[in-house]
């Protein structure tokens, strides 16, 4: 039902214009929308979620408007020179996680504006918040955590008891790997600057929650709340991480994710638990949580 939502205000999209530019902050606010890569469905969308009542929990309640929604890999690698790309008619698990946590800062602002959106995500996908070319967006999740926790957007979310397993990142999977990324084959002389950021990230980077812990009930793991942000910590060469999602207490007293799957191909809040899908992976080893601030 929901991707028929989305599928209707899509279509509404063609009919009316956005009329979010004049409400909220102050004008002065606005973002240069010539530097974005977006349709007008996907504005109309935006500021039409902005307008809703997202209740007690907004991260939870934004995240679940995309279920059904197709899975699509690959959605920010459209512009040369780098834009920000706005899209909300496929999400991988990046892109929906940082879709939601802009739409829920958009709509804590007080504001319904496009314009307020695109900041916002601008400022989470950035390296500093600032859009400065491709080297600048955050293309490893380990880059992506420490720089929105710098920033101030989230935090990270353990306990002492639980997280107990140290984490060491050691990413270069771009580099090594670089002529699939479409923008790297384009521009191999970016190459050099990636592998001197991957390995000034590398090393030691703190603790993570063992799969092993993830079958315990709620009243265990209560640090972990309906929308905290999920990295999957991997063991594949040159990665830290395999997925992103967002977490869902279910009926069954267990964690569970709500992610963009490349599995179902679509947005899904996962019937198996968390514990299950980690289980059946036999790289994905424990979980990182972030909370928007």
């Amino acid at each position: 039902m929901k991707h028929l939502f989305l599928s209707f205000c899509l279509m509404l999209a063609s009919l009316c214009a956005c009329s979010a530019q004049t409400s909220g902050p102050s004008a002065a606010s606005d973002f240069d929308l010539s530097e974005v890569v977006y349709t007008k469905a996907d504005s109309a969308l935006v500021c039409k979620l902005l307008r809703m009542d997202a209740g007690a929990n907004d991260v939870l309640f934004f995240a679940r408007q995309f279920l059904g929604l197709p899975y699509v890999a690959y959605t920010l690698e459209v512009a040369d020179p780098e834009k920000l790309v706005v899209n909300l008619h496929g999400l991988d698990c990046t892109t929906y996680v940082e879709t939601v946590l802009a739409l829920t800062l958009t709509y804590r602002e007080g504001s319904d504006r496009f314009s307020d959106y695109c900041r916002n995500l601008e400022r989470i996908r950035y390296r500093g918040g600032v859009r400065d070319g491709y080297l600048s967006r955050l293309h490893y999740f380990a880059w992506w955590m420490h720089d929105n926790v710098d920033k101030g957007i989230v935090s990270e979310v353990k306990d002492r008891k639980h997280w107990d397993a140290p984490l060491t990142v050691n990413d270069y999977y771009m580099t090594k790997n670089w002529q699939q990324y479409r923008m790297l084959k384009a521009h191999p002389e970016w190459v050099p600057e990636i592998t001197r950021m991957e390995k000034a990230a590398n090393g030691r980077d703190g603790y993570y929650l063992p799969e092993k812990y993830l079958n315990l009930t709620k009243k265990d793991l209560g640090v972990i709340k309906d929308g905290d942000v999920i990295g999957i910590v991997t063991t594949k060469a040159g990665l830290d991480y395999s997925h992103l999602g967002f977490a869902v207490w279910g009926k069954d007293g267990k964690l569970h994710l709500l992610n963009a799957s490349s599995l179902y191909k679509k947005v899904v809040e996962d019937s198996n638990t968390l514990y299950k899908y980690l289980g059946e992976r036999k790289t994905s080893i424990g979980i990182r949580l972030l909370r928007l601030n």
